[in-house]
């Protein structure tokens, strides 16, 4: 590759990388100023004075502590459903051989296209019969199954690519079947459940619909109810919005950075080796 190949792909990296980060900075940056600065004509502003005094605002009066709590209990329940549902289909649908593996399979994968609001009215009917709205169950419940396809299809395609060789041993020298899915298969799969467990992370971190719909109990709330804190109806508290927006992003960026690598493996073992 010639010099100037190189230099117009770095820029177009370095660039593409500036869109991709610039709402960031924006949002840190709005985050720290003043009500008085903030309908200003700049893009980016620096205060003559930070204000600080925005994210304690966030940490106490948006109650933070106590939906962080709250999002992490629904998050990791999540998680783990989602993980032991779809690793269990995915060894259903290419290990064993069954009249309906097929069809079954594909009416799973149809679950992708369902986005998750379009089930809110039965949803909402059916919790509320069944009384558990007002309960985390009523979160975890939708979240893990808007997931499971796509962690099912993940999974499914990286499984493909395990040797059956290794189960014939495990099932020579005895093993059950959940110790050949849980202590054999699933530590092989390792990189594709880190991507599954990623992605459903943050498909229901910020989610705010169906919480708000399902959730009125102010001890049961999710994180993105911080920002409704502090909106009025004639007047909001904008520094304090952004900083609990601040807040609530780093988890997301902090995951993502320290899995990104797993996350690429898992999606692309499965996708040439399936």
């Amino acid at each position: 590759m010639k010099k100037y190949q190189k230099v117009s792909l770095w820029f177009f990296f370095l660039l593409i990388a500036f869109i991709q980060l610039f709402p960031l900075v924006w949002l840190a940056n709005f985050s720290i100023v003043g009500a008085n600065e903030f309908f200003s004509s700049k893009i980016l502003i620096w205060p003559d004075t930070p204000q600080w005094q925005n994210y304690i605002n966030a940490w106490v009066d948006g109650k933070f502590p106590k939906y962080l709590l709250n999002s992490l209990i629904v998050s990791t329940t999540t998680i783990i459903l989602t993980v032991i549902v779809s690793v269990s289909l995915a060894y259903a649908f290419t290990r064993m051989h069954w009249k309906w593996r097929t069809p079954l399979f594909t009416v799973i994968l149809l679950g992708i296209m369902i986005p998750i609001h379009a089930t809110l009215l039965p949803n909402f009917a059916i919790f509320k019969m069944l009384g558990i709205t007002n309960s985390y169950w009523g979160l975890i419940l939708p979240y893990t199954a808007v997931s499971v396809p796509l962690s099912t299809f993940i999974l499914t395609g990286f499984m493909r690519s395990i040797p059956a060789a290794i189960e014939e041993s495990a099932v020579m020298d005895g093993c059950s079947i959940y110790r050949i899915v849980f202590q054999i298969i699933l530590p092989l799969t390792m990189p594709a459940v880190v991507t599954v467990a990623v992605t459903t992370f943050l498909n229901c971190w910020n989610e705010f619909i169906m919480a708000s719909t399902f959730i009125s109990k102010d001890s049961l709330k999710t994180l993105p109810f911080s920002v409704m804190n502090f909106a009025g109806q004639y007047s909001s508290d904008y520094g304090s919005q952004f900083a609990v927006m601040v807040l609530t992003s780093v988890p997301a960026i902090i995951i993502y950075a320290l899995f990104n690598e797993k996350i690429t493996k898992g999606v692309t073992a499965g996708a040439v080796k399936g």
